[in-house]
């Protein structure tokens, strides 16, 4: 198979592996401390228990990697908290971990990389940690999906969530609603409609077909399948259009569009800003 490009090929890709780290050091798990750009919120006692049951039974067999912290002796977790919660549990003193230098940046890349990789994280730590990626480190989408191996279509799909009401967005961290219950009702116009069509998705245990059927009655579409499914990719095609001009202008753009045309504002800050995005949009 073809390697992934970026992060998508895993930690060498990223961060190289020197030969002064290339080793295993066997390291104090109290010197670990978790990373804070981690995405993963929650884990799943039986799962921790289970794999706490497997250390104790044969020990670590793949190492955790941290960087050094600003304290001597003391390390940030990158990757593996599964495996270091898990070997607290199980009463080990130390950890196998490789010792590699990292960014902040690199810190939330890596840790998400491996969480998606391993299926590890759901649909909203997913989304949140896309959030952070272009809001902390001001990458574009189809930056963030170069470095987590996925299309530009699908981070943008994702980010997407974060617009439902909190309400909704809790359920789905919870999992009483699934992401497809969740896509579907972005597809109502407005926050109010969203949350009726959630409590009745609630109240009545509906599935996630039975909630697009929902959606499309509150719409009042008479098209069961072309109209949703239009109105959907028109709205992450317009998200997606917004982000690219953004990155290749430098500067806030905002895109709202109608049922005929709409409008697109370009902000600017300084003359000399104003003159870039003119040289910019007209090729000089």
């Amino acid at each position: 198979m073809p390697a992934k490009r970026g992060l998508g090929r895993g930690l060498d890709a990223l961060i190289p592996v020197s030969e002064a780290e290339s080793g295993v050091s066997q390291l104090p798990i109290s010197s670990i401390t978790r990373n804070p750009r981690q995405p993963r919120q929650r884990f799943e006692p039986a799962a921790l228990e289970e794999l706490a049951a497997s250390i104790r039974e044969h020990g670590l067999l793949q190492p955790v990697v941290v960087a050094q912290s600003g304290v001597p002796g003391r390390y940030v977790l990158i990757a593996g908290e599964r495996r270091l919660e898990a070997s607290k549990i199980a009463g080990l003193p130390t950890i196998p971990a490789l010792i590699r230098e990292a960014t902040d940046q690199q810190h939330l890349e890596l840790a998400l990389v491996e969480n998606i990789q391993r299926a590890d994280l759901g649909p909203l730590e997913t989304a949140q940690a896309y959030q952070h990626l272009a809001q902390d480190f001001k990458l574009s989408h189809e930056e963030i999906a170069a470095r987590v191996g996925k299309k530009r279509v699908t981070v943008t799909n994702t980010l997407r969530l974060l617009k439902l009401p909190q309400r909704i967005l809790d359920s789905l961290a919870n999992d009483q609603i699934s992401e497809g219950h969740a896509r579907a009702l972005l597809a109502l116009p407005n926050a109010q409609a969203q949350l009726a069509a959630f409590g009745a998705v609630i109240a009545k245990g509906l599935t996630v077909r039975q909630t697009e059927e929902l959606v499309r009655r509150l719409q009042g579409q008479k098209d069961r399948d072309a109209r949703p499914a239009r109105a959907a990719r028109n709205a992450a095609e317009a998200d997606d259009l917004t982000e690219r001009l953004r990155s290749a202008l430098g500067t806030k753009v905002v895109l709202k569009r109608g049922r005929r045309g709409g409008t697109l504002t370009i902000h600017f800050y300084s003359d000399e800003e104003l003159n870039a995005i003119t040289a910019a949009i007209l090729g000089e």
